[in-house]
């Protein structure tokens, strides 16, 4: 895969990078010590980002994903089209599985996201994924 749709939109994989490692530094993570932050351009060009929130209770902890995905929202929504997650070193980090179904549902199948490996596209991430078209699906039944 290349960068050619973030690049056509104005955003490059650099531009995504830089700007989740901003996100990152503004993680709160006292509990784990590892700062996290992601950053998604939108199919009509607009970035978003996101960092980690712990919490003392670990399981209620929100990741980056979660944040941007709700500033997503928050700005009037719209679909994900390239999505980078780092760590504390900004290099690329993968998305825990819950972080992948928020990326699936809102970027899709063909969403791009940079991954340890390079760029894959949210069906090589989640094969088989379950989204709402399954939802509708069992609804009909």
């Amino acid at each position: 895969m290349s960068d050619a749709l973030p690049a056509a939109l104005g955003v490059s994989w650099e531009q995504l990078r830089e700007a989740a490692v901003a996100a990152a530094a503004r993680a709160y993570c006292p509990y784990s010590n590892l700062p996290v932050g992601v950053a998604g351009v939108t199919t009509d060009g607009r970035v978003y980002a996101g960092c980690n929130v712990e919490n003392a209770a670990y399981g209620v902890a929100l990741c980056a994903e979660c944040g941007m995905v709700s500033a997503l929202h928050m700005g009037g929504g719209g679909q994900l089209a390239a999505v980078f997650c780092v760590g504390r070193d900004g290099q690329a980090l993968m998305p825990c599985g819950r972080c992948r179904q928020l990326l699936w549902e809102n970027g899709g199948p063909s969403c791009l996201l940079m991954t340890p490996e390079g760029v894959r596209t949210m069906r090589e991430m989640l094969p088989q994924a379950f989204g709402p078209e399954e939802l509708e699906r069992l609804a009909q039944r």
